[in-house]
């Protein structure tokens, strides 16, 4: 499937989410076992505060991480949201730049984005807005974002580097990065990597964690971090979800899953659009994450 193609099959399957009000955790099943878009947050490591603080429906449960637990957003700061979706992690930006801040979702998909304008209104945050645009051309001036965050969205961009190239622009000198995603820690059997409906759920999309951190490296971020990684837990049904309106994924050979899994990790990661130019080996190199994440 070409370029085109996979945004085509993203776009009509988050926009049914977004009609639907019917989240699931990326890659995991939409059904029976799967935890509602609260318990999800919460297991990701959002507060009570949190999920009462956004308006009804702006939580689907489609993030594999809290962007904002390693984001220190200060009074007044310009935020972006890349993958905005109904507009979760934006409000809660919104909450933290408080009146003088401006925080800016941008979401490819018009249901998601008319979703969070709703909430929006009917929540009345004043200092949110929300534009429809994709990651890889985005909708925003060059060097006016203070703070970037994305929550398990990035691996859904066919031109990754193109993104973080992207996401450099927009940033002012010294503005931070702040991401969570899905990454590899070994490649994906043949089969997962060409399904389009795996790619839809956030799987076939994922790139090496190398790759990943050499692409926000060649863009020209550094103080690259990871703040933390952990397992991410797949299902893989007959069909992977997400993606309920996607090819349907019958025939995997048997053991895809069991070798796919362990895999697939998701990655808490920080990085800075310096001051000045500067040369040098990226500060990741040769660095593997430990306990604590640093």
């Amino acid at each position: 499937m070409n370029d085109d193609g996979i945004k085509k099959a993203v776009r009509k399957s988050y926009g049914r989410i977004a009609v639907l009000e019917t989240g699931c955790c990326p890659g995991g099943t939409c059904g029976t076992g799967v935890a509602a878009p609260g318990e999800r947050s919460r297991q990701l490591g959002y507060s009570e505060e949190d999920l009462r603080a956004v308006p009804e429906g702006a939580d689907l449960g489609l993030g594999c991480g809290n962007p904002l637990a390693i984001a220190a957003i200060g009074e007044g700061e310009t935020v972006l949201d890349l993958g905005s979706g109904a507009g979760f992690d934006c409000f809660l930006a919104a909450r933290r730049a408080g009146p003088t801040g401006r925080v800016i979702g941008v979401d490819m998909t018009p249901e998601m984005v008319e979703k969070a304008r709703e909430n929006a209104r009917k929540s009345e945050y004043g200092n949110v807005e929300f534009r429809q645009g994709d990651m890889e051309n985005l909708p925003v001036d060059e060097g006016s974002v203070d703070v970037i965050l994305s929550n398990c969205v990035i691996n859904l961009a066919p031109d990754k580097k193109k993104v973080f190239r992207e996401a450099f622009r927009v940033l002012k000198h010294g503005g931070r990065l702040l991401i969570s995603d899905i990454v590899l820690i070994r490649p994906l059997p043949d089969p997962l990597r060409d399904s389009a409906a795996a790619y839809v759920g956030c799987i076939a999309g994922a790139v090496l964690r190398e790759d990943y951190l050499a692409s926000v490296a060649e863009a020209g971020f550094t103080d690259i971090r990871i703040d933390g990684e952990a397992p991410f837990p797949v299902n893989f049904p007959g069909e992977i979800p997400l993606a309920s309106s996607s090819p349907v994924n019958r025939g995997l050979p048997g053991g895809v899953e069991e070798e796919a899994v362990p895999g697939i990790v998701s990655l808490q990661l920080s990085a800075v659009k310096p001051l000045l130019p500067i040369s040098g080996p990226p500060s990741w190199a040769g660095k593997e994450p430990d306990e604590k994440g640093a």
